[in-house]
């Protein structure tokens, strides 16, 4: 049949013996300079003069016709050929690929936002429901409900995780664990800026464990960078009118817990990303929290604890607020690692001390919490220090960063 329809294609075609040859010779001689002159003019009447092979119609007439007519035929494909050579080998950037500042400064701002929000929402729970230990735990389980949502629908996907893996995990999220109580215990028996005040020290603590733990040398610039930071979280301190002692020694085991929690994270390296890190943490951390939170509160809470706030707030809003503090506290946090990971440690190092000032500003106009002149003057000093601290240490690792890779 196909032999057929070959031979009724070029019966009407004089001179042009070529088509009677098998069809691999026809397609040497369409690779060729001699065999264009041969097809140079229409063949066939089979739509205005194509051949028809297989059921399909050619039409050299377009392809290798020289004359400018034809050539003008071309032009819009050739155009949109080269148009779209160009997009294939070009990637098109959108608007916040050309602006990429817009997305960090949307980070920093939902980071502070979310802190804020968070720091605000957790003191007006302790108002009338005065229970750490547990509202610790619901922070944790909303986070970790969150991520096996999160999980579930793979965003982000779950990185596996095996033995090796959770012995370095572990460690990290005990430390966070203690960190995140004690925080809390603070947070509830005194202001949240006298809390936020004392936490200003934990970058003396990270240096001393550095220095008398590692045995890492601290350059006496950063120590005398610390020396504002413990002067002014002394003088705060003193007339400190929310000042008590249970206040006061939480917000300091908070900050040693932190320091170790630092120290295990540079040896819990591993290959996941921080999100998939941050949720084996928070999942390890909740199952550390539960035990103390039923021992010491879970007697009471079965008691008054949770009738009392009902009775105060009502159910649907004693819920809601504790649903919400735990989403704010998961995210504020996951936040702020994945804005560590967009900057320089310089950038972020600023970002963190300006975000401490806004909490304490914020809380105290919230609040209404009153201070003497000494306590401002006090705190101004400390986030002075931490700040003069964070710029001189994000600069000195800066340098060991670039000697190493000279």
């Amino acid at each position: 049949m196909e032999s057929r329809v070959l031979l009724r294609a070029t019966a009407t075609v004089t001179g042009v013996p070529q088509l009677r040859r098998p069809i691999r010779a026809i397609n040497r001689q369409f690779s060729t300079a001699s065999s264009f002159t041969a097809f140079a003019k229409p063949i066939g009447s089979i739509g205005e003069g194509g051949n028809l092979i297989s059921g399909r119609q050619l039409r050299p007439i377009l392809l290798l016709d020289s004359s400018p007519e034809k050539r003008e035929i071309l032009k819009p494909v050739r155009a949109a050929a080269a148009e779209g050579g160009d997009s294939a080998g070009e990637t098109k950037v959108g608007l916040l690929g050309k602006y990429p500042w817009l997305v960090t400064g949307f980070f920093f701002f939902m980071w502070y936002f979310l802190n804020v929000i968070f720091n605000i929402l957790n003191k007006k729970i302790y108002n009338y429901f005065p229970y750490p230990y547990f509202v610790s735990v619901i922070h944790l389980f909303v986070g970790v409900v969150y991520c096996l949502l999160s999980w579930s629908v793979g965003l982000p996907k779950r990185a596996p995780i095996n033995s090796n893996i959770l012995k370095v995990l572990i460690p990290v999220a005990v430390c966070h664990a203690i960190g995140h109580v004690t925080s809390n215990v603070s947070f509830a028996a005194v202001a949240v800026s006298f809390t936020h005040t004392i936490k200003a020290l934990e970058p003396f603590f990270n240096a001393s464990a550095s220095q008398f733990l590692l045995g890492q040398p601290i350059p006496i610039t950063l120590w005398l960078s610390l020396a504002p930071v413990v002067l002014g979280v002394a003088m705060a301190s003193l007339t400190e009118l929310s000042f008590n002692w249970l206040g006061f020694i939480s917000a300091m085991i908070s900050n040693i817990s932190f320091t170790y929690r630092s120290i295990f994270s540079k040896k819990a390296m591993t290959d996941m990303d921080s999100t998939n890190v941050y949720a084996y943490i928070s999942i390890i951390a909740l199952f550390v929290c539960l035990p103390p939170a039923i021992i010491v509160e879970g007697p009471q809470l079965l008691k008054y604890g949770f009738n009392d706030a009902i009775a105060k707030v009502g159910m649907t809003k004693f819920i809601s607020d504790l649903f919400w503090v735990g989403m704010f506290y998961h995210l504020y946090n996951q936040l702020a690692t994945n804005t560590l990971e967009r900057v320089a440690p310089l950038t972020h190092a600023v970002g963190n001390v300006l975000k401490r000032v806004f909490v304490i500003g914020f809380s105290i106009v919230i609040f209404g919490n009153k201070i003497s002149t000494q306590t401002g003057i006090g705190t101004g000093i400390a986030i002075a220090g931490v700040a003069l601290y964070s710029v001189i240490k994000a600069k000195i690792e800066e340098e060991k960063r670039q000697g190493k890779t000279a």
